[in-house]
């Protein structure tokens, strides 16, 4: 099913699991800059949240602190239970929990398309060589470039280095896919075919945390939008709820900005 297609509400069941990321009063400082302003936010197991706001908002902020990429000043963080640890093999650990897709692929430019899918589970999750080749090809045919596994990421157009991006997250099982603007750096052709797959994660029941400036995805994949702006969750409300009928004079300038063009 294509993003333009997949309309449909989500399912009835997304977002009624337990909480799997819970943000409780997360505050985070850039010298002076207040990024996050307790920020208190719970995303349950299966549901698919979508981040939206101005740039500098704090929205890829949120989104990396999830994984420590960005470390917090104040508050707490939780995974399925569990305190986000400092550092070291603990860390690490949650990592493997935690899938991220970043804008600018940050695929291994010496490694196959194959070897870099598998890097993960062999090193990390120590899955013998023909198992996790066996996975890795199996998650490549879902994101539809199988047939380029022996290739090199600069051998492949953007958007397929996207995908395998995709594909190497899910390789580590992860009980939460980051995604911080993961088609900002596409040409627009190639845009849909990555929302295509993250599309078909979500109606799997994949839990999503995706930072985007792609409102149609927002309003086709989403359980619940976010709006973040100067640091802080503005508001939060179904998509529909959200785009026909915002609540904030904040949120009501930014969709008069974007939705006129």
């Amino acid at each position: 099913m294509t993003a333009a297609e997949a309309s449909s509400p989500a399912p009835s069941g997304a977002g009624t699991g337990q909480p799997l990321v819970v943000l409780d009063h997360v505050n985070k400082w850039f010298g002076d800059l207040h990024v996050l302003q307790d920020i208190n936010l719970t995303i349950r197991r299966g549901e698919v949240v979508v981040v939206i706001g101005p740039s500098g908002s704090g929205k890829s902020t949120l989104c990396r602190a999830i994984n420590r990429l960005e470390t917090i000043q104040q508050g707490s963080i939780t995974l399925d239970g569990q305190p986000l640890p400092d550092e070291g093999k603990q860390l690490a650990k949650l990592r493997a929990e935690v899938g991220m897709v970043f804008q600018s692929f940050n695929l291994f430019a010496h490694k196959t398309i194959l070897e870099n899918v598998t890097l993960g589970p062999i090193k990390v999750r120590k899955q013998k060589k023909e198992d996790a080749d066996r996975r890795a090809m199996e998650l490549l045919e879902r994101v539809g470039i199988s047939e380029q596994s022996h290739k090199y990421p600069a051998q492949l157009s953007g958007g397929q280095q996207q995908r395998v991006a995709i594909a190497r997250a899910l390789a580590m099982e992860p009980k939460v896919m980051l995604f911080d603007e993961p088609t900002s750096a596409l040409d627009p052709e190639m845009i849909k075919e990555v929302l295509d797959v993250m599309v078909d994660l979500a109606e799997r029941g994949m839990t999503m945390v995706v930072v985007t400036h792609e409102m149609g995805f927002a309003r086709t994949a989403a359980n619940r939008v976010i709006f973040m702006a100067d640091g802080k969750i503005v508001e939060e409300n179904t998509p529909e709820e959200f785009f026909t009928n915002p609540q904030s004079d904040r949120a009501k300038d930014f969709l008069g900005k974007i939705l006129k063009h």
